[in-house]
């Protein structure tokens, strides 16, 4: 298992079946039976996987008589999606300097006129 936060929830969302139960989710609660009807697996394999999220901080289970819904908990998306901005930033930047140096180009290519 991850050694900290953010490793955990990345580790959680590389797996394609947990990013689809976190975007049911987004929906509002729904119980561990409701999770599994879209895929072609057994209840304790879905189980396996909510415990991963449940693990990483991305789910709570709750307990209303015998309703144990499964609720969304965002945060650690937020510390994910705020590691993962200094990355865009960097791409923004990157392609900003390309479309200058592009521009650039042009611009010297229609002083100079068209060689043949």
């Amino acid at each position: 298992m991850a050694s900290d936060h953010l490793s955990a929830t990345f580790a959680a969302l590389a797996d394609p079946t947990r990013r689809a139960i976190l975007a049911r989710l987004v929906k509002g609660e729904a119980s561990v039976t409701e999770l599994a009807e879209p895929f072609d697996m057994s209840l304790p394999a879905v189980s396996k996987h909510l415990k991963v999220l449940e693990g990483a901080g991305l789910i709570t289970r709750g307990r209303e008589a015998q309703w144990r819904p499964c609720k969304l908990e965002a945060a650690p998306l937020k510390d994910a999606t705020d590691w993962l901005d200094q990355y865009r930033r960097f791409w923004e930047q990157s392609f900003d300097r390309l479309e200058a140096h592009l521009r650039a180009l042009q611009a010297k290519g229609k002083k100079g006129g068209r060689r043949k």
